[in-house]
């Protein structure tokens, strides 16, 4: 594997870059609840900013239908001139002849923050020409925003028609990290959990010869559930699961290597928490989270592990009834990560629970990215990294 890299880059002094970042942060009137992943893009910013770059910073911002005002980057430029302490002039446009004013105008270390990309059309449809208009005032282009490189959109793809491409301190290490997950030191155990098995079974497909347990639980769990015929309730599921999961299934009878829950926590239809086994679940029944039996039997395989990766929570954690096989699994698979065992933890909900825990820094590599990272690692396709990495 190759990656062109930020050193690759034989003079940034003077140079105007167009670097795409991923600062889809929530925010809720106007103002940013987790700046998590603009802190993430801080590392390469400093780096090219203290090379003399002349910095044009570009994301997008939720999934807006058009301009709406209540998806506007400005609350991100505040933060991040606050996170830098360093001035970051907010441009109202994306593209135009303001715009492009003002970026040729720039001096060495300025920095600029365009308006959110997804207010024009052209971005969702990888629009040539709303690429060129990116690409018209500036000389290199860095992706920094692997967390929607699986996208096939104007600012991660067809930009790369127009300038010389590499991968920013973040991308490369995402990278890297990921490629760990893909020739890894074995035993490997993954542990899935979430929903939309459509999205999964690719990652569980790739995984499956390398690893020797996949362990399932979430809504995930429930659809394997659903085709062993058993009663799952009010419970969340795919409605064209069956495509996906008999494939781990030979003559109805699950592969050795996909661990199911032997216990579950379920939501009975008074509103109180009831531990079950997945046979004894009701039609009135939603199950919400995995029973401690599972939580043990979990832990067990993930301390012989020597390569962890986890994507998707195990239950309906934001809930204190429900939170306690998530967190269960966090904390074991923390203790073990950064020592026996090279862990990866990725997802927006998964890295939240691990946050509850106040052990991140214990997990070798906590991915920027959900989708993204389940696309790379089940050997999809990643548009944003064409031309970037070999």
């Amino acid at each position: 594997m190759k990656i062109n890299s930020l050193g690759k880059i034989k003079a940034i002094s003077g140079k105007t870059v167009f670097l795409r970042v991923d600062f889809n942060v929530p925010i809720k009137g106007g103002k940013i609840k987790d700046d998590h992943r603009i802190k993430a893009g801080l590392e390469t910013i400093n780096y090219l900013n203290k090379r003399g770059a002349r910095l044009v910073i570009a994301s997008h911002l939720g999934e807006p239908k058009g301009i709406d005002p209540s998806l506007s980057l400005k609350p991100v430029a505040a933060r991040l001139k606050s996170l830098l302490k360093k001035p970051v002039k907010f441009l109202p446009e994306a593209i135009g002849l303001k715009t492009e004013e003002v970026i040729e105008a720039m001096a060495d270390g300025d920095i600029v923050l365009l308006e959110n990309l997804r207010f024009n059309d052209g971005e969702y449809q990888n629009d040539r020409k709303f690429a060129k208009a990116l690409a018209s005032a500036v000389d290199i282009y860095i992706n920094d925003a692997f967390a929607v490189s699986h996208r096939e959109q104007a600012s991660v793809a067809a930009i790369k028609k127009y300038l010389p491409a590499y991968a920013g301190l973040l991308v490369e290490k995402e990278v890297i990290a990921l490629n760990k997950v893909l020739k890894p030191n074995k035993p490997l155990v993954v542990i899935m959990g979430g929903a939309k098995i459509k999205t999964k079974a690719p990652l569980i497909s790739k995984l499956y010869s390398p690893a020797s347990h996949i362990l399932v639980g979430g809504a995930l769990a429930n659809n394997f559930f659903k085709y062993q015929g058993l009663e799952i309730g009010k419970s969340a599921s795919d409605t064209d699961c069956d495509q996906y999961i008999k494939k781990f299934f030979k003559r109805r009878k699950l592969s050795a290597k996909i661990i199911l829950p032997t216990d579950v926590v379920v939501r009975t239809r008074d509103g109180r928490a009831k531990l079950k086994l997945p046979t004894a679940v009701k039609k009135s029944d939603t199950i919400l989270d995995i029973g401690p039996a599972t939580i043990l039997a979990f832990s067990a395989y993930i301390k012989k592990a020597h390569t962890l990766v986890w994507n998707g929570p195990l239950g309906m954690f934001e809930e204190a009834a429900y939170k306690h096989g998530t967190l269960g699994v966090a904390y074991t698979m923390a203790s073990i990560a950064s020592g026996p065992a090279y862990g990866v933890v990725g997802g927006g909900e998964t890295v939240q629970a691990l946050s509850k825990t106040k052990m991140e820094d214990y997990v070798d590599w906590v991915s920027t990215a959900g989708g993204a990272m389940l696309t790379y690692l089940g050997g999809g396709r990643m548009p944003g990294l064409k031309k970037i990495v070999f």
